[in-house]
């Protein structure tokens, strides 16, 4: 999964970008629950399913959840 498809599934869960990080990095936080995280903007490169368990379980997302968002 990219950049643009995670980003995608988050803004329909409740999620927004707020700023630019270090580097290629974005800051996202839930506005359900006020949970941030540190997104990498890596374009069409995939993120590793690692890295996107991380930033669900920062943002305290569930895995089945995020899965089944559009």
């Amino acid at each position: 999964m990219n950049y643009r498809d995670l980003t995608r599934k988050l803004t329909g869960l409740g999620c927004e970008f707020r700023r630019h990080g270090k580097g290629s990095h974005e800051i996202w936080v839930n506005l359900n629950n006020r949970k941030k995280t540190s997104i990498p903007n890596w374009g069409r490169k995939d993120l590793k399913m690692g890295t996107i368990r991380a930033i669900l379980r920062q943002l305290e997302i569930d895995l089945s959840v995020f899965e089944n968002a559009k």
